[in-house]
């Protein structure tokens, strides 16, 4: 499904428009298949749907700067944000970072108006999904953006973070070893990571199977230094093992 979605952005990105009928001939698969994935990649604001095809958007943020990682796991995690809003209560304040999970957080959020939440964020991804929403509170970090990734990062991020305190954090990890703890390969989003663990009262990390074991450069803190970390059914028995002997609260959406 996630090579689908990728493929249809791609012919997008070139043509600004595409049909269901081409799309089924093309990807080998069903036009009720394409339709539904139309159909969900429209709710999440991805593109535009019109009879028998779709169009780009003409002012499409996730296509600007579009992660690869945005649609890597995208059912796991949506399952790990869905999970992760249940701990979200009403008239609570939170930071969400750049993390691709972050993002699909955001967008529950999005549609989900009866909780009333104050979002700190440093992704324009995210401040782009929950602008103007009425039941959110937006607050946006400022801060040096460049390359391809949408968030705010350097020094001035990290002091704009610092004037906030809020009640619940959410950020996601590049890995987490279980003897070093959580990990991250780029120096910027690190230090906003840290900066996101001072700011809030209760952290959650969003990180899906995938991010458990393997080698780090950089640690952003011991897993500790952390509430929950929520991740999705795909994690093996043996990191639930693990997590259990040492007591890490490990949640499963």
């Amino acid at each position: 499904m996630e090579e689908r979605r990728q493929a249809i952005l791609r012919e997008l990105e070139e043509k600004g428009k595409v049909r269901v009928a081409e799309l089924s001939r093309e990807l080998g698969c069903s036009e009720v298949t394409i339709r539904n994935d139309i159909k969900s990649m429209s709710a999440e604001g991805l593109l535009k749907r019109t009879h028998g095809g779709a169009v780009s958007l003409e002012q499409n943020m996730a296509r600007k700067y579009r992660a690869e990682t945005i649609y890597r796991h995208v059912d796991r995690k949506k399952a790990i944000a869905a999970r992760a809003y249940e701990y979200i209560e009403d008239r609570d304040t939170i930071i969400i970072d750049d993390a691709s999970s972050s993002f699909y957080l955001a967008l529950h959020i999005k549609s989900h108006p009866e909780k009333r939440v104050a979002v700190v964020t440093n992704s324009l991804l995210v401040g782009n999904e929950l602008a103007g929403i009425d039941h959110v509170e937006l607050y946006m970090i400022g801060g040096y953006v460049g390359g391809h990734l949408a968030a705010s990062m350097g020094e001035s991020a990290v002091e704009n973070m610092e004037h906030f305190h809020v009640d619940k954090g959410f950020i996601g990890v590049h890995g987490i070893n279980f003897e070093a703890g959580l990990t991250s390969i780029a120096t910027p989003q690190m230090q906003v990571k840290r900066a996101i663990l001072k700011a809030s009262k209760k952290v959650y990390v969003l990180a899906d199977s995938s991010k458990f074991g393997g080698g780090y450069l950089s640690v952003i803190c011991p897993i500790d230094r952390v509430d929950t970390i929520i991740t999705d059914r795909e994690v093996s028995k043996e990191n639930i093992a693990i997590a259990r002997e040492m007591k890490v609260p490990l949640v499963i959406a």
